[in-house]
């Protein structure tokens, strides 16, 4: 929670002028500002999905890929070390042997050891394994030197993935990404599970052509949606009408029962019911979970999980992959408040009139590699800068992760550091919002120095102003369950479609610290209707403990469960206090 913020209403269109009918009038205002004209733009059905026309490099993966499955070829899928990664990994090793693939297995590099994509290292590894195909999912596109490799060796490459591509692609059998040149597929927001749900849905479609399920079970596609759900939800990739449709369509699977026995372990770990699973829970309990794998440990836990078709093995999975997530959180929480400790040092000896520069760049001996992309994306939320943690990769090398702000693309800002000091980042790669790299130990710096210099040119003041963006006041009367309720199920909210928030002026009538870091607020609206609950999550780290008189909030409606009981509660996204009751 930023105290730095300011609350401006979005712009919409008039929701008079919006034909939804039967839809509340409060979320027909909120669909308008999301640019939903009618009904139409609503549908979430399968038919729905954007075809696979245009899709570069599909017809020659789908290709390879038949052959190499018809022929009794043995195939490697090579994922990533993130959630997005082990939902594309699980996702291709089941629908290919459900398609006939006799022989799957997946690779999962360990982050701390081969870095990141399809590293020579890797290939090393693969190798050794004797695979006739490699797959990549959810990395690839900037692995030159690794897919020439793999090829000298003797191997197929196809490489699916999301990542915005380098200017020189990789030498691969193919090559399938919505984002790489020339590429017309409508959809460009895809996750990596995306990418490759499309290219198993044209592999199947082509093996049926061929007549190569006359006498096999021939897989439904749609089964595989709740993967394709939890790592679209969990990579915080935007959630164009595309996504929506994939992640509405998987999370009616999970709420169905019809889920993978580790998603629904993942969740009921979590405390959270798959029966009434929404996309909020996939982002904030499944994902993390399977996340804290890829972060401490290997990923190869997180993609068993997903896997395994026992209930039992998968709670197992489930529970150790939720004391990791306690263990990354502890970490967490110990590294944010060394970085705001050395922020607020930072802040003493400047003299720019904020206290801060355009950006902040962090680092410390005794940071966790697997770590530094949750504190930068902390700091980013709280300063409102984009942010870049460092941590120490060994031999004299360290590893960053960045998250950047809505004006600032964090990948091109690193290209032109790049261009301007050639030889100063190692490697990086990324996309607007978030990015890795890495950089030697002893030019972090000088690389500061550069990337301070990047950003400030390409930011004004007010970009880092901070602004809370809402849907603008809510009369008491709407503050209701029913509201919340039918918010909830409006879904799938994310980003680029965010969940509704709305400000008012309140009354306090109570506060009190909960969990240490958060409030707990009895709150009455400026109009005068009946008080309501409401808590601010990490209040205490703004600064806010005790409050008295009026604030202004920004706030979502949220359905409290508590023993079985459904009540309302406001979740608190800003406040500031006001001297007077005028809205």
């Amino acid at each position: 929670m930023m105290r730095n913020r300011t609350i401006q209403r979005r712009t919409r269109a008039a929701a008079e002028r919006v034909a939804l009918p039967g839809v509340h009038p409060v979320l027909q205002g909120v669909y308008a500002a999301r640019g939903v004209r009618c009904l139409a733009d609503l549908t979430d059905g399968l038919g729905a999905l954007a075809g696979t026309d245009g899709l570069a490099g599909l017809s020659g993966a789908v290709e390879r890929l038949a052959r190499a499955i018809t022929s009794g070829q043995s195939i490697l899928v090579v994922g990533d070390f993130d959630a997005d990664g082990a939902s594309s990994c699980a996702l291709a090793v089941l629908a290919m042997r459900a398609m006939g693939a006799r022989h799957v297995d997946y690779l999962v590099p360990n982050r701390f050891e081969f870095g990141y994509g399809l590293t020579p290292e890797i290939v090393g590894e693969a190798k050794r394994r004797q695979p006739d195909l490699l797959v990549t999912v959810d990395n690839g596109v900037s692995s030159v030197d690794g897919v020439a490799m793999a090829r000298h060796l003797g191997m197929g490459v196809i490489v699916t993935d999301h990542h915005l591509p380098p200017e020189h692609l990789p030498d691969a059998d193919a090559l399938v990404n919505p984002n790489q040149p020339g590429d017309a597929f409508p959809s460009k927001h895809l996750a990596g599970v995306g990418v490759i749900f499309y290219v198993l849905a044209a592999l199947r479609q082509h093996l049926r052509a061929q007549g190569w399920f006359a006498g096999r079970c021939e897989p439904r596609m749609a089964d595989y949606l709740d993967l394709v759900a939890l790592g679209t939800v969990a990579d915080v990739v935007p959630l164009d009408r595309n996504n929506r449709i994939l992640v509405e369509q998987g999370l009616r699977r999970i709420r169905a029962d019809r889920a993978r026995p580790g998603i629904r372990a993942l969740l009921e770990i979590a405390g959270r019911d798959p029966g009434a699973c929404v996309a909020a829970d996939l982002g904030f309990a499944a994902g993390p979970r399977l996340n804290a794998a890829g972060r401490l440990k290997d990923m190869a836990m997180g993609i068993e999980c997903l896997l395994t078709d026992h209930a039992a093995e998968a709670r197992r999975y489930a529970q150790r992959l939720d004391a990791l997530n306690r263990e990354r959180r502890e970490i967490e929480g110990r590294m944010e408040a060394e970085a705001v400790d050395g922020v607020a040092v930072l802040r003493r000896s400047l003299e720019a009139k904020d206290g801060l520069p355009s950006a902040i760049c962090v680092t410390d001996s005794g940071w966790h590699q697997g770590v530094v992309g949750i504190v930068a994306a902390r700091l980013k939320e709280r300063f409102h800068r984009p942010v870049v943690a460092f941590a120490p990769a060994g031999e004299g090398v360290l590893k960053g992760s960045g998250r950047s702000i809505d004006a600032l693309h964090l990948r091109d800002a690193l290209e032109r550091v790049a261009t301007a000091h050639p030889g100063l980042i190692r490697r990086f790669g990324g996309h607007a919002a978030a990015a890795g790299l890495s950089v030697d130990e002893q030019r972090f710096p000088a690389f500061r120095e550069a990337f301070e210099a990047v950003v400030g040119e390409a930011l004004a003041d007010t970009d880092l102003a901070g602004v809370c963006l809402t849907d603008g006041a809510l009369r008491s009367a709407d503050m209701t369950l029913d509201l919340a309720q039918a918010i909830r199920a409006a879904g799938p909210w994310g980003q680029g479609f965010p969940e509704p928030r709305f400000d008012g002026v309140f009354s306090v009538l109570g506060s009190r610290v909960v969990g240490d870091r958060h409030l707990k607020l009895r709150l009455r609206p400026e109009d005068g209707g009946p008080s309501v609950d409401a808590i601010a999550f990490r209040a205490v780290d703004a600064g806010w403990v005790h409050l008295r008189g009026w604030v202004r909030i920004a706030y979502r409606l949220e359905v409290n469960l508590w023993q079985g009981r459904a009540s309302l509660q406001l979740v608190v996204e800003h406040l500031e206090a006001v001297s007077a009751t005028a809205g």
